[in-house]
């Protein structure tokens, strides 16, 4: 099949080289043609483990290509994916702006009939205003659909390629017919292809990220109850973790969640649910959790050195998760701004997102090529992100590199019981002080 995706950001270059992977004839289109000339030079914008050889194989074999080309890339697809950016406004509604020039865009160049995708995260009633952009330049016969994507960062293709379930809505039997065949390579094992009414599908996307990031600000909030308390998080996690109808997933308290996705899909929700209406209570309680939950881990450090003036503090982890090097809203900008705010020296390690760190704060923060390069001669050290590289550390070295043992460990990787025992300062999120 003739695929087009219009969009080389995250979610567009995942799609484009997993549709391409499965023997479709792909176009991934955008505007920034420096991005586009790196793309056809191999050098990928964003780091996502697969992601590259598998860029490089189907461009290599013809499969999949890049252009600034809208207009050819468009007259090329059967099905045209939208995939541009939905910055959230100021008021935390998402801005549509990109999508709909896109529809416009894809309406002056529509040659036949085409069934036009958004793969967008886009609040309901997006779908509706992208037929009417496209409308408004031309009547020829087209088909709009929603298929909301479910991609965890660090483990993109593989969610792509054995999905849990594909979510599409469409009101047009033709284009629930091509969408089909489109996606039945990915669901050979078995997981649904989720056909509904497109209000419904784009509903989907921010209902399940606002229920995911509901269950991590639950958990940090457990977490400090465990703390006040003297319980222990880790045990509750298991005793709560176990009943089946809850379950393990996302019950890990942290420094709060970040990203691309949960915070701003948390947000869209709230505006969608005032804007007809409602009282959005439980998505605003999530947000301001989430929002104080970033505090913690200088709260924590604070409480162990007294003050950070004049003091030296070693990072590990400065993605908003394991697996991307992608920084926003993480957790680890949140508590090295307040560090710089409050006088610190930063000394800072991660395996893929210090170039975006340094694109942050340039040379305010001092970068370590190592793990413990970003510990020697610091007062404390503290891990922001759980990259397995800062599971098994070498804790004498750490110990001998640090000026004081003040370990804040924000992931909980390590037993409270050991890093004490090995004579460290040591503090959880959650964990009972023995």
């Amino acid at each position: 099949m003739k695929v087009t995706v219009i969009g080389s950001g995250y979610v567009g270059l995942v799609a484009g080289a997993c549709f391409a992977e499965t023997g479709n004839d792909v176009i991934c289109a955008d505007r920034d043609a420096d991005k586009v000339a790196r793309l056809n030079a191999g050098q990928l914008p964003i780091y996502e483990p697969g992601l590259e050889p598998l860029v490089e194989r189907n461009a290599s074999a013809g499969r999949l290509q890049f252009t600034t080309d809208l207009a050819a890339a468009i007259r090329h697809g059967d099905v045209v994916f939208i995939a541009v950016g939905t910055p959230p406004g100021e008021d935390g509604s998402a801005d549509l702006k990109h999508v709909l020039e896109v529809a416009t865009t894809i309406g002056e160049h529509l040659d036949r009939f085409k069934v036009v995708v958004t793969k967008s995260t886009v609040p309901v009633g997006t779908a509706a205003k992208v037929r009417s952009a496209i409308r408004a330049v031309t009547d020829a016969d087209v088909a709009v659909a929603s298929n909301p994507e479910f991609l965890k960062e660090g483990a993109a293709i593989d969610d792509f390629m054995k999905p849990d379930r594909v979510v599409l809505g469409t009101d047009d039997a033709r284009a629930e017919s091509l969408l089909r065949e489109l996606y039945s390579p990915y669901v050979r094992s078995g997981a649904p292809i989720l056909f509904m009414d497109i209000p419904s599908a784009e509903v989907t996307k921010y209902a399940a990220n606002a229920m995911l990031a509901t269950r991590i600000s639950f958990m940090n909030q457990i977490a400090e109850l465990c703390e006040r308390v003297g319980a222990d998080v880790f045990a509750v996690r298991q005793g709560i973790g176990s009943d089946a109808r809850i379950g393990s997933a996302f019950l890990y308290p942290g420094p709060g969640y970040g990203g691309s996705c949960f915070p701003k899909d948390v947000q869209a929700l709230v505006h969608t649910a005032r804007q007809v209406g409602m009282e959005p209570s439980v998505w605003e309680a999530v947000e301001a959790v989430n929002a104080r939950q970033k505090q913690v881990l200088f709260t924590k450090l604070e409480g162990l050195l007294g003050s950070v003036a004049g003091r030296t503090v070693g990072i590990w982890g400065l993605a908003f998760k394991a697996g991307t090097d992608d920084m926003r809203e993480s957790p680890a900008i949140t508590l090295i701004d307040a560090l710089l705010a409050g006088g610190a020296t930063i000394q800072a390690h991660d395996p893929e997102a210090m170039d975006v760190a340094r694109g942050i704060w340039g040379d305010r923060i001092t970068f370590a090529n190592d793990p413990y390069d970003a510990v020697n001669g610091a007062d404390a050290l503290v891990v922001v992100t759980e990259w397995l590289v800062y599971r098994t550390p070498d804790f004498a070295r750490v110990r001998r590199g640090l000026r004081a043992p003040i370990l804040v460990d924000g992931r909980n990787l390590y037993d409270p019981a050991r890093m004490r025992a090995l004579g460290f300062a040591y503090t959880g999120i959650g964990r009972k002080v023995a």
